[in-house]
């Protein structure tokens, strides 16, 4: 049979913190195996053995004893927490700069398809400018031209945002003399293509049509440059295109 005192325990730097029983052996219950009321005697005995109770402080450092406990669970529960909060705003800041790379990406998205859009509207109303542009077959053909009737001419085959880098070339090249010859290269006309009968792929009076030239001119042009413009810039670098 087994007898105890009812005291408490508290752990601090070594004091067990709970109610326990000074648990003492004095006999055993009768009909119950010798052995295994042997090994839970011993156990009761070893943790009884091992345990400082607070009846055991003297009373004036009791409160002290107490006090420690209660800071030392305090700074444990505060550990746990600053933890805690720890890995909640690693968290935050991991979700938060994930939420940041997709509005970055969204937003470069958005630029780019605006710049697609840009590009498309761009090329659409070059494509719509040319498209309104005559062509050489649909002016009268003269027997002579002035400067001022070829660059009229001109002004009507040219894209208007083209015309002035045209202008540019032709007033270099022959100063607007649709019958200009170079005689040292035999280049010839308004952009002194080389050879002259080149034009012909344009049409059969390149010789005397001024918008035969002009026609040959502004295809060879946007076919190894891009446009008069980029011809011009060309020109600029080398005086030549």
């Amino acid at each position: 049979m087994l007898e105890g005192n009812r005291v408490s325990r508290i752990s601090v730097r070594g004091f067990a913190v709970a109610s326990a029983t000074a648990v003492t052996a004095v006999g055993s219950v009768v009909g119950v195996a010798s052995g295994s009321t042997a090994a839970q005697n011993n156990d009761a005995e070893a943790t009884a053995a091992g345990t400082t109770l607070l009846a055991d402080i003297p009373a004036g450092e009791q409160a002290q004893v107490q006090t420690a406990s209660l800071t030392q669970q305090a700074q444990t529960m505060a550990i746990a927490a600053d933890a805690t909060a720890k890995k909640d705003a690693e968290e935050a800041a991991r979700k938060a700069a994930a939420k940041t790379a997709i509005a970055k990406k969204k937003a470069a998205e958005k630029a780019e398809q605006a710049k697609r859009d840009a590009q498309e509207r761009e090329q659409a109303e070059k494509a719509a400018s040319r498209s309104a542009a005559r062509d050489a077959s649909s002016f009268a053909v003269q027997a002579s031209y002035s400067v001022a009737e070829v660059q009229a001419m001109a002004r009507q085959m040219v894209p208007a945002d083209q015309f002035q880098c045209f202008s540019n070339i032709v007033e270099r090249e022959s100063t607007w003399n649709y019958q200009a010859t170079n005689p040292s290269s035999g280049a010839y006309g308004l952009v002194q293509a080389l050879p002259g009968s080149k034009m012909a792929s344009a049409g059969a009076d390149w010789q005397t049509n001024p918008a035969t030239q002009i026609k040959w001119g502004l295809n060879y042009m946007d076919s190894r440059y891009g446009s008069p413009c980029g011809a011009w810039e060309f020109w600029q670098a080398n005086h030549w295109y």
